[in-house]
């Protein structure tokens, strides 16, 4: 079961909650006895992303967890004003409201690529809001001018509209030629963002929003608010994904509290390519949380 939530983020923004797992079963309010009696999780997806590709792991997680995810401004179900902000400050002060809103802090931050920088960056802001956190494949270093062009292209590259889903599949997990090794499970994610239109498949988010959300992270380094995260945080990479293990290990080092894992067989998408080594990678750290 997924239930939607209706949160307000930063300037009125609003987003869509979706909690998984079924109601507490004690008798309790489902939101106020959730957060008085089972420690929570709140997942962000990465850019482009949305809640629903976290559902495998939320369900799994939901029977210990409130387990929560958010569909983050410019995203999935919720809004995508033409003027909005899409700084990291909006990103962040988002997450901290569906926190409070929901009442699920102190919780367990889970996020990948982007949502993994909100995570991190929240967990340095609001300390009292995270008991511990999870990094999926996103770095700290800068990527640059370079970097964002190369997206810029890509997005450019797209041949939108798609006349079906399973198009959409066969590019984005086969056909890409802006990508290395392209995987089924790309394009399976890929469909998953994707809604019918009178002239075909087109993304549910706008490609300039992704890119100016971007562009707010590429151009600068994060190391500084990784050391500034006092609880517990695990750091995950795929062994075939963007971020390497030698600056996934100098990440652990920044961390005061850090921990490292990684994920055979995986990409970019560790969470969604292998889902069960993903479950297996964090589940350690989870069980060490919920001891102390």
């Amino acid at each position: 079961m997924a239930r939607r939530i209706d949160v307000t983020g930063a300037d009125g923004v609003g987003l869509a909650a979706w909690e998984f797992g079924d109601p507490p079963k004690d008798g309790a309010d489902p939101e106020e006895g959730a957060a008085r009696n089972t420690p929570s999780v709140l997942l962000l997806h990465g850019l482009m992303g949305r809640a629903s590709h976290w559902a495998f792991t939320a369900r799994r997680l939901s029977a210990r967890y409130r387990a929560v995810a958010l569909d983050q401004r410019g995203h999935g179900r919720s809004d995508k004003p033409p003027q909005a902000s899409f700084t990291r400050d909006a990103y962040v002060d988002d997450a901290e409201a569906a926190l409070e809103q929901l009442g699920l802090g102190p919780t367990v931050l889970i996020g990948h690529a982007m949502g993994a920088l909100t995570a991190w960056q929240l967990a340095a802001k609001r300390p009292d809001l995270v008991r511990g956190l999870i990094v999926c494949d996103m770095r700290a270093s800068a990527l640059g001018a370079a970097s964002q062009r190369v997206w810029a292209e890509w997005f450019k590259a797209w041949p939108v509209p798609f006349a079906t889903l399973a198009d959409v599949r066969k590019w984005f997990g086969e056909d890409d030629p802006w990508v290395e090794r392209p995987h089924p499970a790309r394009g399976e994610f890929y469909a998953e963002v994707m809604a019918e239109s009178p002239d075909g498949w087109r993304p549910v988010f706008d490609p300039d929003q992704m890119l100016r959300s971007r562009e707010t992270w590429v151009y600068d380094a994060h190391w500084e608010e990784l050391a500034q995260v006092r609880c517990p945080a695990l750091v995950v990479r795929g062994l075939d994904g963007e971020l390497g293990r030698a600056e996934a290990q100098e990440m652990v080092r920044v961390l005061p509290h850090g921990q490292y894992a990684e994920v055979a067989d995986a990409g970019h998408l560790v969470h969604y390519d292998q889902p069960e080594a993903w479950l297996a990678a964090i589940e350690p750290f989870l069980d060490a949380l919920s001891e102390r």
